[in-house]
């Protein structure tokens, strides 16, 4: 596993993270779910990505990844960055959603509780709440790294000019912000406009989830929708009517030229991330220990040459 400094800072993260978004919630296998923790561990990824409200149900990803480590891992705490995050709506009332420092501090105590941990090394604002002032939100990140249950703070998915006010307010207070986290593939390249630009001005680290577009970058679409994928599903992050022809034509084009490298169009897709010098790591989110192996095998080949990264700005274009 490569080892990549985060911004300015002396923490190093893998290139590739683990994500327990999905398929680590009391719905799924237990099972399965202490099988891909501990063989991404034991493939030399060291960072894994929670947040209050993954599951399903909201904090049961939490709640079973802290059973995980006090069996298998509870050793190697010194070993791990483990992140998560508050921001989403966790539970009901007034109080259980947003920015707020009532909602921010209240997630991070039952996030602890949950895990079993004494501290979280990341702790993120999951996204920007216009309804609360952003230096309250960045307020409470100060004060939980001086209260010591966070090492370090990030944000996620902010908008660009209040990505730049949190890194001004963070910084001004001896708490600078270690890393910006955000949704980036083949298919989803906002970053490159202005994110990734500021993150360099200010000398913050780069995270990307969804780095396969869930599941488009792979070979699961290129035949249309399978009646047991996440599209075919009336909920989720990834409906019907976003895999278009000219979406699948574009995989279709993709695929052939991972086939060309040798590679899955999985593997390819998350070696293109990390040919990437700006993203210091990529949050890979599996089902399977074959699937998680099969990610795993994008680092064996992650250089590109001109022709090949001119073919594929030609098919994304």
């Amino acid at each position: 596993m490569k080892y990549n400094f985060c911004g300015n800072s002396g923490l190093q993260l893998p290139e590739i993270s683990l994500g327990l978004w999905h398929n680590f919630g009391d719905v799924d296998n237990f099972g399965m779910a202490t099988s891909m923790i501990v063989h991404a561990f034991d493939s030399g990824v060291t960072h894994f990505d929670l947040a209050n409200n993954y599951g399903p149900p909201p904090g049961s990803a939490e709640t079973n990844f802290g059973k995980v480590l006090a069996k298998e891992l509870k050793e190697h705490r010194d070993e791990l960055i483990i992140s998560s995050k508050a921001g989403h709506l966790m539970w009901d009332g007034p109080y259980g959603d947003g920015g707020s420092r009532k909602y921010i501090m209240a997630s991070i105590d039952q996030s602890l509780k949950r895990t079993g941990l004494e501290y979280f090394d990341i702790f993120y604002s999951h996204r920007y709440d216009p309804q609360t002032p952003i230096e309250e939100t960045m307020q409470a990140l100060i004060d939980i790294v001086r209260q010591g249950k966070a090492l370090y703070v990030g944000i996620s998915k902010y908008p660009p000019e209040k990505q730049m006010r949190a890194y001004e307010i963070l910084r001004s207070q001896n708490v600078p912000c270690l890393i910006y986290q955000d949704k980036y593939s083949m298919l989803v390249r906002n970053p490159e406009k202005e994110h990734m630009a500021i993150n360099e001005k200010y000398g913050v680290g780069f995270i990307a989830f969804s780095p396969l577009a869930q599941g488009l970058l792979t070979n699961k679409y290129l035949h249309g929708i399978p009646e047991t994928s996440r599209a075919h599903k009336s909920h989720g992050f990834l409906q019907e009517d976003e895999v278009t022809p000219d979406v699948i034509r574009k995989v279709s084009a993709l695929n052939d030229l991972a086939l060309q490298r040798g590679q899955t169009l999985a593997e390819m897709a998350l070696a293109w991330l990390l040919h990437n010098e700006k993203v210091t790591s990529v949050i890979i989110g599996t089902s399977s220990l074959t699937q998680l192996k099969d990610n795993l095998k994008a680092r064996e080949n992650a250089d590109f040459s001109d022709e090949e990264l001119n073919i594929i700005e030609r098919i994304l274009a």
